[in-house]
């Protein structure tokens, strides 16, 4: 059986925690920043943990994770 493959993208955007869950970044800063609040900005800046209903799906594009 052939080997199965890291989807790159997924590699980029995510990274596993010690106890094997899953961060994310936050989206909506990146452009359109002048007219938001400086504690909104403050608080997307972090990172957060994937949803329990999404973790399934992201761990079987990254097959061969290992911890950072």
């Amino acid at each position: 059986m052939p080997k199965q493959k890291t989807h790159k993208g997924a590699a980029k955007r995510f990274r596993k925690t010690g106890g094997g869950k899953l961060v994310r970044g936050h989206a909506k800063l990146r452009h359109l920043l002048t007219w938001k609040p400086r504690k909104r900005k403050r608080h997307l800046s972090g990172t957060t943990l994937v949803s329990d209903a999404d973790q399934t799906q992201t761990k079987r594009l990254l097959p061969y994770w290992r911890k950072m």
